[in-house]
């Protein structure tokens, strides 16, 4: 199938369910909410997940926004990805006010074992995962997806820390990249967003954490075993400026790796122009050539075998 076939088939699939919002559950979709992955200092960390009718859907993971410090699970705006048949499991994790870098990525490694080891449980697939997040989400799924094993950034949260926390695909909506760039490349009104924000995850400003900034910017973990990547970023974007895309889309064509950035010209940061039909019949084409293509050769492959 080619490229363009899958967009129109997606676009068939997505038109009708466009409008779902997070408080509205399209017919046939299951909703388990507040399941635990974890505990962190006796708190509880939670998910929700939503699957579509069909079983072993495969398993999407959606981060929420927030400057790394507000936001919430219940922010999930891909419900047009559940109608197409991908099972989402939308994190709830520490604030950076609470879990200084890398403790968010630290709760998101431990959701990810959590939902490997619980897949036959639930019902969905989750030989190949995609990680999905918006603003400091679609940083934090950036950095998890460029850091797959690495010891480090795996913490030791949860009850499954013998099992993978490994990723297929990344898409970023409106993410950073590059924490060492990122003030310079902002207007006033983004740097009165970002430097406190900043300050938060990483205890100081980028300059003045220079060795954890690194690690927690993507752009400097990108090596040739990183899976493929999906960026969307706004080209009036007041707050995560655009370059923090360009910047990662760079590392990953220098390393030879397969990502795409589509611009989406005239939107801020955020709105409804990402999550509509046309954006989200390309997120789902991306994931289908990128997640299904590889289940249905795992599969092949697994029955021709002696």
């Amino acid at each position: 199938m080619t490229a363009r076939s899958r967009v129109l088939r997606a676009a068939a699939v997505l038109v009708a369910g466009a409008a779902w919002t997070a408080g509205a559950i399209a017919q046939g979709v299951h909703k388990l909410g507040d399941l635990e992955y974890a505990q962190a200092g006796g708190q509880a960390l939670k998910l929700d997940l939503y699957q579509p009718s069909a079983p072993n859907a495969p398993l999407l993971v959606w981060l929420h926004g927030g400057r790394w410090e507000v936001g919430s699970k219940e922010r999930m705006p891909l419900g047009a990805l559940v109608e197409h048949g991908y099972a989402i499991a939308s994190l709830d994790f520490r604030p950076a006010s609470q879990a200084r870098f890398p403790g968010q990525v630290h709760d998101i490694k431990a959701a990810l074992r959590y939902l490997r080891a619980r897949a036959p449980e639930y019902g969905y697939d989750a030989t190949r995962i995609g990680i999905l997040g918006e603003s400091s989400g679609g940083h934090l799924a950036a950095l998890v997806g460029t850091t797959n094993g690495r010891t480090e950034l795996e913490g030791t949260l949860g009850e499954h820390l013998d099992v993978s926390s490994e990723v297929h695909a990344i898409v970023s909506y409106f993410g950073a990249s590059d924490l060492l760039t990122i003030l310079a490349q902002s207007t006033p009104y983004g740097l009165g967003i970002r430097e406190p924000a900043l300050k938060a995850l990483l205890g100081g400003l980028p300059n003045d954490e220079e060795a954890l900034a690194r690690l927690a910017s993507p752009v400097f973990q990108v090596d040739a075993r990183d899976p493929p990547l999906l960026l969307l970023h706004g080209d009036q974007d007041p707050q995560m400026p655009i370059n923090q895309s360009h910047e990662l889309e760079g590392a990953y064509e220098r390393a030879g790796l397969d990502a795409k950035l589509i611009v989406v010209h005239g939107a801020g940061h955020g709105g409804g122009a990402f999550f509509d039909a046309e954006r989200t019949s390309l997120v789902a084409a991306f994931l289908d050539e990128h997640l299904r293509r590889n289940l249905a050769s795992d599969a092949s492959e697994a029955g021709s075998r002696p």
